[in-house]
């Protein structure tokens, strides 16, 4: 009897292929877990695979007893009970390469974006006005990027910035020694990193360690001209610090994808700060990206179901202690 497979949240149709094509398994496609389908297709569900719209905690993992796995066609697990489907013997395993290069290309365009004040000029001249003064941007050129995270996003964003003659730098307390022999990034301490870069980016998870890193202390000991980019997860940027930081002139302007809390609020004082671009958590939403995530996760999936591994799940000593394998 094949394992059943149900994917929700519109994931890649094309990306489930390892799966769909694979007589071993039956992969039933609803678009919305809101849906009453859904709900009933996980009762004999082996597998899941969600993107970020669906919440897969306690209630959920109880509709599921069968459920042996979780896929996310994604690089976050924000939305999964980790704890909670690690007590079930349930693997989650994620896909943190094939939004690479749409996440790192996205990040760019912030950087262009709020260095040459481009959406603040769109929305002048809709309004009919001509303020070429009033609009003058930076160069890139010649700039310090400080890079807080240089996993494979950070470290393709460094890589665009070299290309258009930034110094980069780097802190990352978990790089390990052989990537550090390969890359040869300029590490430096992050307080250093804070008060030289002129444009800092983030990209790290969000853990204890990370949350609120862009505060009120380090944006007091940012340039006057500094530019924040975050498009790694929400939290780890205190928002209400970074709106008076930007009202106040403290810094130039900032770049954000994600927030803390998704949607933005209305209520949001970032809305209302100078020269940010806000846009709402796009760093995956391109056509490739998409697929490459799907593709990823569903070869993921495939290989725990089919043959039993695990090994690349994130919480693979969880379920293995859960299960007495360790």
């Amino acid at each position: 009897m094949p394992f059943r497979v149900l994917a929700t949240d519109r994931v890649s149709k094309k990306g489930l292929a390892p799966l769909r094509e694979d007589d071993r398994f039956d992969v039933v496609l609803i678009k919305d877990s809101s849906d009453p389908e859904f709900a009933s297709g996980l009762k004999t569900a082996a597998g899941l695979i969600v993107r970020s719209a669906t919440r897969v905690d306690s209630s959920l993992l109880d509709g599921a007893p069968g459920l042996k796995v979780v896929g996310r066609a994604g690089v976050g697990v924000d939305n999964i009970d980790l704890a909670a489907a690690s007590e079930r013997g349930v693997a989650v395993m994620n896909a943190p390469s094939g939004n690479t290069i749409s996440a790192a290309e996205l990040t760019m365009a912030l950087m262009l974006a709020v260095a040459r004040r481009v959406t603040v000029a769109d929305r002048s001249i809709r309004q009919g006005r001509w303020e070429r003064s009033r609009l003058q941007g930076v160069e890139l050129r010649g700039k310090t990027l400080g890079v807080i995270g240089a996993g494979r996003i950070g470290w393709e964003v460094a890589q665009r910035c070299r290309a258009f003659g930034m110094e980069v730098i780097v802190y990352d307390p978990y790089l390990a020694a052989e990537r550090v022999d390969e890359l040869h990034p300029k590490l430096v301490p992050l307080d250093r990193l804070i008060e030289s870069a002129d444009i800092i980016t983030l990209h790290v998870p969000l853990n204890s360690e990370t949350r609120g890193l862009i505060g009120e202390g380090t944006l007091a000991r940012m340039k006057k001209g500094a530019f924040v980019l975050n498009v790694s997860r929400g939290g780890v940027v205190d928002e209400a610090a970074l709106a008076r930081a930007l009202n106040e002139g403290r810094i130039a302007g900032a770049g954000l994808d994600v927030y803390e809390h998704e949607p933005l609020s209305p209520d949001s004082p970032l809305l209302d700060a100078p020269n940010v671009v806000l846009t709402p958590h796009l760093g995956a939403s391109t056509k490739e990206a998409q697929i490459q995530v799907a593709l990823e996760v569903a070869r993921k999936v495939r290989t725990a179901l089919a043959q039993g591994d695990l090994s690349s799940a994130v919480n693979a000593s969880d379920v293995a202690n859960a299960a007495g394998l360790s």
